[in-house]
């Protein structure tokens, strides 16, 4: 391990040196270039032709007015397949298929032909609909974002994400389970990597009107992605460089619980900088998820602002400067109980984040990146003034995450070449403190941690009281290389990581991805091997490190391990296909499965936002997901996400703060584990920025719900606890003063979980799950009302769950607590588009 350390170290730190002896500034990231130039048959530039970049499948469209020397540029231009058509008055159309697969500048010549000496020239074919990549993923463009139904107020991109991709298990406050592990995923901005969480239980994220599309890597990623990849979110943000109009809106909304919002973005530039804004504000009376069905001290906000500069002092260098600053304060939401009780519990979240870049053009073949990045998370938890109106427990913590890191890439491309290279380094620094006092009487003996005893301040004791700090260095190094021989792609790196914080760790992390596309049917066949090297979520990680038996006093929480937590590795293959059928039609299927030695999830205290985090021994995951995408038909635009998951996983836990039974042995399913997900999205919107209406449909057929196991599990609960799931014997139904302690006849049974019949559990192959659940929404609006050019008046009404369905996300359980979808809810929206 030592001697893999240090090789590790020694590639990561040659590659630094190397990259930063060739760039000679910072970096831009992910995105590509497309320029070129407009010609007659006799050579002449001509100028005023109109250029279109189309993806039908992603909705991205772009265009642009050559200039008086005939050239054309777009920037920004997500790494996808394109199809390009220009036009001008006399000259018989053109068309060609663009890809963008790096940041090096894909330049395209247009020769044009006389209309009267031509009769037709088009090259755009099916193939426009499948990618020959051996990465899974899915594109979405900003006008695909604006449109889907959100239920849950400053969820930002985690909600667009689950609506989208395949294989996403959504759950309660905006947190996703990506294909089987719990929040693994890993966003990317302008070719930032950001691995801590980006729900806002934990961080304030990025809101959608900053984001122009999104890449969303649901298998295969490339060696440059390490750490978190169950899921990879690349997002491109709004610039206003290259615009030759000042471009900007102005939305406002009204909506069920109080819900009201404001959005503004303003973007101006030219051909050699460019500025962009983007600001939000939304308050919620329903800004969690609660306990109940009926929200209880449920109030939250947040303000977001983003500003993006760009500066492109000569064709080959590209500056960006991003700021963003964000700020959330909410109430925990309270159960029946705790509202009688008084209980005052909530949350402030601060953030900012620093993140210049340059590109550096060092020949029409390669490129230079250069991110170097500041981000801070900063969250304050208070309780309630009189500590006695908690229940179970009074709980507050103050804790800071900061990265300080930088990001290096070089790019090379020839014919058959697409070569990358590049480093990563990072610092994070941590500070935390804790404090915890019982006051529910009869807890401490009910819990089985009689270590607890001292901090019963219902029994004279005194507060638990926790300080921590430490810093996490991080080093990565790797190189990766797509071959392309006609129809077959061979995608191979390798990486190297190495961890040192309160534990260390390294690995080396093979990729090999093959895909080959099979002309005449239309079809692309892919398979991968990939190896990933993971490291614990930061969030909570001194405390949680701290707990189990020999630590913390003794093990007074009752959590099973004691060793601070250790990075892990997977081991991943997926296959899959993607169909393409006719003009309008695509569909992409994939297998994944995933071994994990380590696996990481989250142990939630009580219904609380805090949570800890912890590691098994290993996990087992499969499943299959898929994508059915049709392209626009006469104005009907329509999707289908589908979803399988197998998560198993095998004891003995480590970390986390548990006061039931610790999870030790044996192999049990997760709340991650599903056995079908569908989200099918289908719109009609005749023109283009006129009226529309849309409908969704969303199933979930319930996520392992472990607490309610066996009748005498819920005869055990309160009666708020089973009045939660509609627990009834009979006819009878269980109220928060009236719990059902017994029922004859064997007609107990739960409206809401699925409890297995007696003697019929396995944890492994039938344990007890939420109830199955339909939630369908649908929107309307128009996008010019008024049918100007600038400004544009658009305004749209939007219903989520349509049929007031009273369903859960999950109950009871130790990694996420107990929480309801949102009932019924109506936003109307007002907007200004110039």
């Amino acid at each position: 391990m030592k001697r893999i350390s240090a090789f590790v170290f020694a590639l990561v730190s040659a590659g630094f040196v190397l990259v930063l002896s060739t760039a000679p500034a910072l970096a831009q990231g992910a995105p590509g270039t497309i320029t070129g130039t407009v010609t007659d048959p006799s050579g002449a530039v001509v100028g005023g032709a109109k250029v279109e970049i189309q993806n039908k499948v992603a909705g991205f469209d772009r265009t642009a007015t050559t200039d008086a020397a005939g050239a054309f540029r777009f920037v920004s231009v997500p790494q996808n397949d394109y199809h390009m058509d220009v036009s001008v008055v006399g000259f018989q159309p053109f068309s060609q298929d663009v890809s963008v697969r790096t940041t090096v500048a894909v330049n395209v010549p247009v020769i044009l032909s006389v209309a009267a000496s031509a009769t037709s020239v088009d090259v755009h074919s099916d193939v426009d609909l499948v990618e020959s990549v051996p990465t899974a993923h899915v594109d979405v463009d900003a006008s695909q974002m604006e449109k889907l139904p959100m239920s849950s107020s400053g969820g930002g991109l985690n909600s667009v994400i689950a609506h989208s991709a395949p294989g996403i298990i959504e759950d309660s406050d905006g947190l996703i389970h990506p294909q089987g592990d719990h929040a693994q995923t890993q966003y990317v901005f302008d070719n930032q990597p950001v691995t801590d969480q980006q729900s806002k239980q934990f961080s304030t994220s990025m809101p959608e009107n900053a984001i122009a599309s999104i890449e969303v890597i649901t298998g295969a990623p490339p060696a440059e992605y390490g750490d978190k990849t169950s899921l990879v979110i690349n997002a491109i943000t709004k610039s206003g460089l290259g615009v030759d109009k000042t471009f900007g809106s102005e939305t406002v909304s009204y909506g069920s619980f109080g819900t009201i919002s404001d959005g503004t973005t303003f973007g101006t530039g030219g051909a050699k900088w460019g500025e962009f804004i983007s600001a939000n504000a939304v308050r919620s009376g329903r800004y969690l998820d609660p306990p109940e069905f009926s929200a209880l001290h449920d109030v939250g906000n947040n303000q977001t602002l983003f500003n993006r500069f760009d500066f492109q002092p000569d064709q080959n260098d590209s500056l960006h400067f991003n700021l963003f600053f964000a700020r959330s304060w909410f109430q925990t939401p309270n159960s029946y109980t705790q509202q009688t009780a008084g209980q005052d519990q909530r949350q402030l979240i601060l953030s900012y984040n620093i993140a210049p870049g340059w590109v550096h053009i060092l020949n029409a073949h390669s490129t230079i990146t250069v991110n170097p990045y500041l981000r801070r998370d900063e969250v304050h938890y208070d309780p309630s003034r009189n500590p006695f109106a908690d229940s179970p427990a009074t709980v507050g913590e103050g804790r800071q995450l900061m990265n300080a890191g930088i990001k290096s890439d070089y790019s090379w491309v020839n014919h058959h070449n697409n070569f990358k290279a590049g480093t990563q380094l990072q610092q994070t620094f941590l500070n935390e403190s804790f404090f915890l006092g019982i006051t529910q009487p009869g807890f401490v003996a009910s819990s089985g941690s009689p270590g607890l005893a001292p901090y019963d301040l219902t029994a004279g004791g005194h507060l638990f009281t926790f300080s921590g700090h430490t810093d996490i260095k991080e080093y990565a190094v790797y190189a990766q290389d797509n071959l392309t021989f006609g129809g077959l792609n061979i995608q191979a790196g390798l990486r190297g990581d190495v961890y040192r914080g309160l534990t260390g760790g390294s690995s080396l992390e093979p990729r090999l991805g093959l895909s080959y596309l099979l002309k005449p049917t239309n079809t692309v066949f892919r398979l991968s091997y990939s190896k990933f090297f993971e490291t614990p979520y930061n969030e909570n990680l001194l405390i949680s490190s701290e707990t189990g038996a020999g630590g913390l006093a003794g093990n007074i929480f009752g959590a099973f391990g004691t060793a601070p937590l250790k990075p892990g590795t997977r081991n991943q293959y997926n296959a899959g296909l993607q169909q393409g059928i006719g003009k309008h039609l695509v569909v992409d299927a994939g297998y994944f499965w995933k071994y994990t030695h380590n696996a990481f999830d989250f142990d939630n205290l009580f219904n609380t936002p805090i949570a800890f985090p912890i590691e098994w021994r290993k996990s087992k995951i499969d499943g299959a997901a898929a994508r059915i995408t049709m392209t626009d038909i006469h104005g009907f635009t329509a999707y289908s996400v589908l979803g399988h998951t197998r998560a198993r996983f095998f004891g003995p836990e480590n970390g986390g703060l548990i006061f039931n039974s610790p999870l030790d042995t044996g192999v049990f399913r997760i709340d991650h584990d599903q056995g079908l997900e569908v989200t099918s999205n289908v719109r009609y919107q005749p023109k283009k920025n006129g009226p529309w209406a849309g409908f969704t449909w969303r199933y979930d057929s319930g996520e392992v719900a472990g607490a309610v196991a066996t009748l005498a599990d819920v005869y055990a609960l309160t009666g708020d606890e089973q009045a939660s799931i509609q627990f009834h014997c009979g006819s009878t139904y269980a109220t928060i003063s009236s719990p059902i302690t017994s029922c004859a006849g064997g007609n107990a049974s739960a409206n809401l979980v699925r409890i297995p019949p007696a003697g019929t559990e396995n944890d492994d192959t039938n344990p007890p799950r939420i109830a199955p659940r339909n939630l369908f929404d649908a929107a309307v609006g128009d996008d010019n009302i008024f049918h100007t050019e600038r400004p544009r008046y658009k305004a749209q009404f939007t219903v989520t769950n349509l049929t007031d369905k009273v369903a859960l996300y999950n109950f009871l359980s130790t990694f996420s607590g107990t929480h309801f979808v949102s009932p019924r809810a109506y936003t109307a929206e007002f907007g200004i588009v110039w």
